[in-house]
């Protein structure tokens, strides 16, 4: 199938497809969202402490390198392949529907069924501690027999249904949310880089201490942990790509929103930790701290900046920075399994679309009750899983197909190649590799993924069997 012709069909409108309604703008604001949700703001003082004054701005740019080499694949996969699901369909399509792709295509969708949602549950845990800012009693346990709980993870579990009620209406409603959530993004943003500066004005902060010398296995370790936090703090450039059959001009916009969303970001990533330099000198004291004392740094600096007022101004901003993180994490991922059940591989029940908002609302509402039940656990125990179960079950898989596909396929049409091919995929898996071997317990969350995937291979070996499907497939 040609990228003419799914532009065609995903213009239809009715009720078994979704209308074309996004442009360029709000493809950018999309990925913007998802890539600036509460991480930095969190991330921001432990990227120092691991690499020091002098090498924690290239922990950034070395994070946007990976994101912009990996983001190349995704460009000219999601121009060639503009349909709702991304990964989905592009899995599906490079190892072939009836092949192989068939098997992978329903892995991807069986582990986004945890990451997705881990994923979401982690923004709004994020939120739920910053809301502690305001109300410390979050922080107490209802539960005497359940010291693990506490009400914030009710608090994280009620922004999860807030936001699938947001979701919950025609995308035209959801473009212009978007903008509004957009706009409180960039005043968070400008508010920690303008208040680092302030205060460093203030305190005349401006030189820089002197950094300890360091041998090159030790700043090379400490620059590799500070580039897996400033990866992870990059994901969700390629959120357009799970939006490809809602998007205008795909050929074009999808290529455009993914580079331009990480140049975008990465500029202010770099800004804000050389703004936040000056006002962090003690930020290795506090990874020993407590989660909130590091949750609370950045707001400390506006407060130090210009008072009280400004802290807690700042604290609001960032938990509305979480809320349109989430927002658009699930705006993307419930269109993974609508697609692969609208391709009849996945459970049936979640092809619907809405007949009056044109959504996939029953993938949304199940993506959504999903990652309610996931916010009763800490942001430790779902982050390792999301990082390296993504990287080997989604990321590797891609980057190596994209190969795969230019070898077996030269007569695709490509409305976008990538330059300075094959570079980009291999630069984007060494980054990878190097995240991996430098990750603290990477056996046990290899292990995690490899549960994942044995046991979506499992379920798909029976459910292939049943349905005649490969490896199993009989003959005409």
């Amino acid at each position: 199938m040609t990228p003419s012709s799914i532009s065609i069909s995903g213009t239809t409108g009715s009720s078994g497809s979704l209308e074309r309604r996004i442009g360029l703008r709000s493809a950018v604001a999309f990925n913007m969202l998802e890539m600036i949700g509460v991480g930095p703001f969190i991330t921001l003082p432990l990227v120092i402490a691991a690499a020091g004054y002098r090498l924690s701005v290239w922990a950034w740019v070395l994070g946007a390198a990976i994101a912009v080499a990996d983001g190349l694949v995704w460009a000219e996969l999601g121009a060639a392949f503009p349909r709702a699901g991304g990964s989905y369909a592009f899995l599906r399509e490079i190892y072939g529907p009836e092949r192989a792709g068939n098997w992978l295509s329903f892995l991807y969708v069986w582990q986004v069924s945890f990451t997705a949602p881990l994923a979401i549950a982690s923004g709004c845990i994020g939120l739920s501690s910053f809301l502690a800012w305001f109300w410390p009693g979050l922080d107490g346990a209802p539960v005497a027999a359940w010291p693990a709980l506490h009400y914030a993870n009710f608090a994280a579990a009620g922004a999860c249904l807030l936001v699938t009620a947001l979701l919950y209406r025609n995308l035209s409603s959801i473009t212009r949310l978007a903008w509004v959530l957009f706009a409180g993004v960039l005043a968070a943003i400008a508010g920690v880089i303008v208040s680092g500066f302030a205060h460093a004005a203030a305190t005349g902060g401006w030189q820089m201490p002197a950094s300890p010398a360091l041998t090159v296995p030790v700043a090379l370790g400490g620059l590799a942990q500070a580039t897996l936090l400033t990866t992870y703090c990059y994901w969700g450039y390629y959120n357009i790509c799970f939006l490809g059959s809602e998007v205008r001009r795909p050929e074009r916009t999808i290529p455009r929103a993914i580079l331009l969303s990480v140049l975008f970001v990465s500029a202010f990533y770099v800004a804000m930790n050389l703004a936040a330099l000056l006002s962090m000198r003690d930020a290795a004291s506090h990874v020993a701290s407590g989660a909130t004392v590091r949750l609370q740094l950045v707001a400390d600096i506006a407060k130090s900046a210009f008072g009280s007022v400004a802290g807690r101004l700042m604290a609001a901003l960032i938990v509305w920075t979480a809320f349109a993180s989430v927002f658009s994490l699930l705006l993307g991922y419930s269109r993974v399994p609508y697609a692969a059940a609208r391709d009849g591989n996945y459970f049936r029940f979640l092809a619907a679309v809405h007949p009056r908002h044109g959504i996939p609302h029953r993938s949304l509402v199940a993506l959504g009750l999903v990652a309610a039940g996931f916010c009763f656990f800490s942001l430790a125990q779902v982050i390792t899983m999301l990082v390296i179960t993504r990287i080997l079950l989604q990321f590797f898989l891609q980057q190596a197909g994209v190969m795969l596909l230019r070898a077996q396929r030269p007569e695709l049409a490509r409305p976008f190649k990538m330059p300075l091919y094959p570079l980009p995929p291999l630069v984007a898996m060494g980054g990878f590799v190097f995240i991996l071997a430098n990750r603290s317990h990477a056996l046990g969350g290899l292990a995690v993924a490899a549960g994942i995937g044995v046991s979506g291979t499992l379920i798909y070996l029976v459910r292939a069997w049943r349905l005649a499907q490969w490896p199993f497939a009989r003959g005409e």
